[in-house]
């Protein structure tokens, strides 16, 4: 072998040599990226999981602290709407004259038209909304159709329960036992809380429509059931969650009478008052609700 061959030899096995090193090299280094990658990889997953349950952990405390929230408002709106300044220990017959309940005096009010939060849970219990099928079912259609205007009462048998009264400060068109009881509660309120009583007024009564907002659904006020009150001639805004402070009052007079506030509905509707479909069904069983009845 020549020396020119045995020197290309040579070349080609350091060559080869210095290959299998550099591969050794390479390999090595990628097998400690590779473990470190996976190193860096699980930390970051530990951490994630880590700052996941943190986040439910607050999550958790935020809810917490607005039911808080809620309550406190709630406990504020009770404060706020029944605070006396004196008892005045006045005993006033409930309707039916067994038991005589006492008022409170809630002295010279002058901001009744303050809008408050409501404290929901306090109100309309043991009182049920009146649905369309319920106010059919005891007192039939009002009329064959409705707009969302006030129209005429075509039913005659609702007809003939239809009366205008002038009860306290307001004229009002409505079934017979819904006047008689709207009087009650209007004598209520004059005995304990004057000043109110001086300052109700009304948006309306019978008005046979379709509810707002609505193709189908027909108004309350269609059969004469229903009323919308005012205070020193302001309404309270349909819908905006407050309610007047005055209208706070004045729903634990309908509700004792067996009427349902409308400021518990989906779309707050504090203004509005109807009678229940217990007491409803109480003047059906009582004879009541049939024309001519006394």
């Amino acid at each position: 072998m020549s020396p020119g061959q045995i020197a290309g030899a040579l070349i080609i096995a350091i060559g080869m040599v210095v290959a299998a090193i550099a591969f050794s090299v390479v390999g090595a280094l990628l097998q400690t990226a590779d473990g470190g990658t996976d190193l860096r990889l699980q930390r970051l997953e530990a951490e994630a999981v880590e700052w996941q349950e943190k986040a439910r952990a607050l999550e958790t405390e935020l809810s917490q602290v607005r039911a808080d929230i809620a309550t406190l408002r709630e406990d504020l709106s009770l404060v706020a709407n029944r605070a006396p300044t004196a008892q005045s220990n006045v005993p006033i017959a409930t309707p039916s004259g067994d038991v005589p309940v006492v008022l409170f005096d809630h002295g010279e009010t002058e901001e009744l038209t303050e809008e408050m939060q409501l404290a929901k849970a306090r109100f309309n219990t043991g009182v049920s909304q009146p649905n369309n099928r319920v106010m059919h079912e005891i007192l039939g259609p009002p009329r064959s159709s409705y707009g969302t205007d006030c129209q005429p009462v075509t039913n005659p048998n609702l007809k003939g329960l239809l009366k205008t009264a002038q009860v306290a400060n307001i004229r009002v068109t409505m079934i017979q036992p819904a006047i008689e009881s709207l009087e009650r509660i209007m004598a209520r309120l004059e005995a304990s809380d004057p000043d109110i009583h001086a300052k109700v007024g009304t948006a309306g009564a019978l008005c046979a429509r379709l509810i707002r907002g609505s193709s189908r659904s027909v108004s309350n006020h269609s059969w004469g059931t229903a009323i919308d009150i005012k205070l020193e001639g302001v309404l309270d805004r349909f819908a905006d969650g407050g309610t007047q402070f005055g209208l706070l009052i004045l729903a634990e007079y309908f509700n004792d009478e067996g009427w349902y506030w409308g400021a518990t509905y989906n779309r707050e509707d504090s203004m509005h008052f109807e009678v229940g479909v217990e007491t409803l069904r109480r003047w059906q069983a009582e004879g009541l609700l049939t024309p001519g009845a006394e």
